[in-house]
């Protein structure tokens, strides 16, 4: 494994065109194209092939195509959880998306972040931070959900929301940036 690889995976700045990153992320992509041409598969066919990129599948796990992501071993997929069409999953870092979640059409989970830093970022760095979706939990189509985000069990994220810190296991968020309902 390559320094930069491992600095990915540790949460450190590094950079995304070392070639063991590159290399992942195009087989990453050749996966997204087999797998986005299996929408007319069975659930279970398709369940087979997510099982060959993504770091760890549920039973019953669903993601309808097309689907994107990063590399795809860096995602973990409870049982039951439901990502609809055009789920876009940028896994930088550490993906989990719990049991029996239910992720709307066109929902964006960003583990991938650049330093604020314009110097870093003329350097052509960057740094993930994990997510985390809880078990049982709602998002609804379009919402954006940022890097370093934890989503408690039994949430509900309202359409088109933009989740810019944590939300409370049960709680509900809503709007840009997302707020807690009360």
């Amino acid at each position: 494994m390559t320094a930069e690889k491992r600095k990915m995976l540790a949460g450190e700045l590094y950079r995304a065109d070392d070639p063991e990153l590159v290399a992942d992320r195009q087989r990453a992509a050749v996966w997204m194209d087999a797998y986005n041409a299996a929408g007319a598969h069975s659930p279970a066919e398709r369940e087979e092939l997510l099982r060959t990129l993504l770091g760890s599948v549920g039973e019953g796990a669903e993601v309808r195509p097309p689907f994107h992501c990063d590399y795809g071993w860096n995602i973990h997929l409870g049982g039951g959880a439901f990502l609809n069409f055009g789920c876009i999953i940028l896994d930088v870092a550490r993906v989990t998306i719990g049991d029996r979640a239910q992720i709307g059409p066109n929902v964006q989970i960003l583990a991938a972040d650049h330093p604020r830093d314009p110097a870093l970022r003329a350097r052509l760095l960057e740094i993930g931070r994990p997510v985390t979706i809880g078990a049982n939990t709602w998002i609804g189509g379009g919402a954006i959900i940022l890097p370093g985000i934890t989503i408690g069990d039994d949430a509900v994220i309202g359409a088109g929301s933009v989740v810019t810190r944590d939300v409370p296991a049960g709680a509900t968020a809503v709007g840009n940036p997302a707020r807690v309902r009360s």
